[in-house]
């Protein structure tokens, strides 16, 4: 069974095609990774597959759901990490682990639980009656990858998780990654890093100019050939030669 699915996926913001016809198939159970250029459609395939944004064309389909005609249904099964994203400056961990509990409808009992154990494996315990505002970026990372796992989904939608995290965090991030896929759910990762896709995913897609252009099992692949091979797919190049760029 496909988690996700889409069909002919375009949107285009005036002159600008972000998404140019893009069909892919994620089963349940998959680590995916969406491997891309800046540009080359990742955030905007994420924000359609998450109800966020409406397609110009196509059809999605996200655990059976059609996150156009049902963008609420949607993201109540699902978790979504933006790239980037910060908790509300307002706020400290604490209360929006309590806000986002009351959104998803989870007994204050669970949120607690789950909160703790999450800033135990993160890291930052001490740090959840703290402001926002005087979180480090890495910090407010912690929180949001928290945020986005605390209502236990099925599913979940993750923009470069790694970004802004130490070495030893971002291992213990990877091993939750993989557990969680362990346990029948899905990851939809997007993003730009080569060495993370190939160490993490099961299967790659990547994207250029809107388009998937290929996908590949990083597993059946030589050493390096991942990038060898986005290299060739994105027009960076010989990679033989050792080449580099981007589109």
């Amino acid at each position: 069974m496909n988690a996700i699915a889409t069909e002919e996926l375009r949107k285009s913001y005036g002159d600008l095609t972000a998404l140019a016809g893009l069909t892919l198939d994620v089963p349940a159970g998959e680590l995916f990774g969406l491997l891309g250029p800046n540009g080359a459609g990742k955030s905007t395939t994420i924000r359609i597959l998450t109800g966020q944004l409406r397609p110009d064309a196509g059809t999605a389909s996200v655990l059976d759901v059609d996150p156009v005609d049902d963008p609420v249904g949607v993201r109540e099964r699902v978790g979504i990490l933006p790239e980037q994203e910060s908790p509300p400056s307002f706020m400290t961990p604490r209360e929006y682990f309590d806000f986002v509990g009351s959104v998803r409808d989870l007994d204050a009992e669970t949120v607690t639980d789950r909160v703790e154990t999450w800033a135990d494996r993160l890291s930052y315990a001490a740090k959840l009656d703290t402001m926002t505002t005087d979180l480090s970026r890495g910090q407010q990372q912690k929180v949001m990858i928290t945020a986005a796992f605390l209502h236990d989904p099925d599913l979940v939608f993750i923009d470069e998780p790694l970004v802004n995290l130490d070495p030893i965090v971002q291992e213990t991030v990877k091993r939750h990654l993989r557990d969680y896929r362990d346990a029948g759910n899905t990851v939809f990762l997007s993003t730009h890093d080569i060495d993370v896709a190939a160490e993490l995913c099961d299967r790659v897609g990547i994207v250029r100019e809107g388009s998937l252009v290929t996908t590949r099992r990083p597993a059946d692949l030589g050493e390096d050939r991942l990038l060898d091979v986005f290299l060739r797919e994105v027009g960076g190049g010989d990679a033989d030669a050792g080449g580099s760029g981007g589109a």
